[in-house]
């Protein structure tokens, strides 16, 4: 089984930042492939970022791109999401989420949540206008 637990959320003005860290147990963390998800109230969850196992394959919904980095070190069982030039828009609970793929390479990562077998409890993210 695989432990995640997301850290860094809170409240931040329109165009500042936060990092989100997202620590897993449980399992060789390098085997696992890791997403961020964030669900707004009365909204479907909906994907964010996501990483491959090495960190070769990247993927970011387009709404994030160029502003949101997702990042992982295998050495400390830990995976990043740095969030700059935040909307009011962003605000949503963030989710920490990961899947052991049935194999070996570097591929790039799912992007649909049914995909993923393991989930944090999530963090808040709020963006003051």
């Amino acid at each position: 089984q695989v432990q995640l637990v997301e850290s860094g959320g809170g409240l931040v003005q329109a165009g500042g930042s936060l990092r989100l860290s997202c620590a897993a147990s449980g399992r060789t963390f390098s085997r696992l492939v890791m997403g961020w998800f964030r669900q707004a109230p009365g909204k479907e969850r909906e994907i964010v970022a996501a990483i491959s196992r090495r960190g070769g394959n990247i993927y970011y919904v387009d709404s994030v791109k160029g502003r949101f980095t997702i990042s992982r070190d295998n050495a400390k069982n830990t995976g990043y999401l740095q969030m700059n030039g935040l909307k009011p828009e962003d605000t949503a609970v963030y989710y920490c989420a990961a899947y052991e793929p049935n194999y070996s390479g570097d591929y790039v990562p799912a992007n649909q949540a049914h995909q993923y077998d393991y989930w944090g409890q999530g963090t808040q993210v709020t963006v003051s206008s």
